[in-house]
């Protein structure tokens, strides 16, 4: 099978890793593909209970690892889409129970199954990071447009270059149009410049986001929220289509770039 196994990550926590994982394994999957999103957060899980799956967990990829059990055992299938399986991490082990090694042999095992296997990485540059990003082939990254979360992104684009990851393109997460218009938030150019990375897509912040989380039902199940159909067309993206950006406000954001570059040892 043609499979493409792609890391989900970034920087900073809490900028929507687990939310971008989940809606587009949802999204790919209502579009006929064979997906599974793996939670390679150990010992931090939530990508279950994001994707209302978690009263159905009785194994885990460790388990899968160490023998315990085979991996159809541990894939929790989502009957709510077709071709849609979650493989949940570990709750009460540490990020150290899994090596580099075996996270090659687990994203093995799942390209012989499924066309996407989505990995939601933990936050920071550790080992735990690492062993996410180990097996994939390219990688998305999550930013928010404030500068810690853009610096942050900078460092693990260059630790993915280094690990020969590509294509690694960014996800422009929580943007706010009037604190743009405002000068109080970086644009999407603004962010652009300083990663000097290939776009994906721009996600608006929208406040469905949180009550889809809390309810276990990613946007993408329906096509409502300008949340949701941003995370459509960026699964449209990554299946090879032509999918043009809408126009975002970009007006008064300069200032506030043209104050940070020294940050990033950017020339004005």
């Amino acid at each position: 099978m043609d499979s493409r196994v792609i890391v989900i990550t970034s920087g900073k926590g809490g900028v929507g890793k687990t939310t971008t994982t989940s809606n587009l394994a949802v999204a790919l999957a209502r579009a006929g593909r064979r997906v599974v999103a793996v939670d390679a957060d150990i010992g931090l899980r939530n990508l279950d209970v994001v994707m209302g799956l978690e009263n159905r967990v009785v194994y885990n990829f460790i388990d899968v690892l160490e023998g315990n059990c085979r991996l159809n055992q541990a894939l929790v299938r989502d009957k709510r889409v077709d071709n849609l399986f979650l493989l949940p991490a570990a709750q009460t082990r540490t990020k150290d129970a899994v090596s580099s090694e075996q996270m090659e042999e687990l994203c093995a095992l799942l390209r012989e199954e499924f066309e996407y296997v989505l990995i939601d990485s933990p936050a920071g540059i550790e080992s735990g990071f690492r062993n996410a990003a180990v097996g994939a082939d390219e990688a998305l990254v999550i930013a928010t447009p404030e500068v810690p979360s853009v610096r942050d992104a900078d460092r693990i684009i260059g630790l993915l270059e280094s690990m020969g990851k590509a294509p690694i393109r960014l996800i422009v997460n929580r943007l706010r149009s009037q604190m743009v218009r405002d000068g109080e938030m970086l644009d999407v150019t603004d962010v652009l410049d300083i990663l000097a990375i290939e776009l994906i897509g721009v996600v608006p912040e929208d406040d469905s986001v949180v009550k889809s989380a809390n309810r276990g039902e990613p946007l993408t199940f329906s096509d409502a929220s300008p949340a949701a159909l941003a995370f459509q067309r960026i699964s449209m993206r990554l299946t090879g289509k032509d999918v043009p950006f809408p126009k975002f406000d970009e007006e008064n954001g300069r200032g506030l770039f043209a104050g940070i570059r020294k940050l990033f040892g950017m020339k004005s």
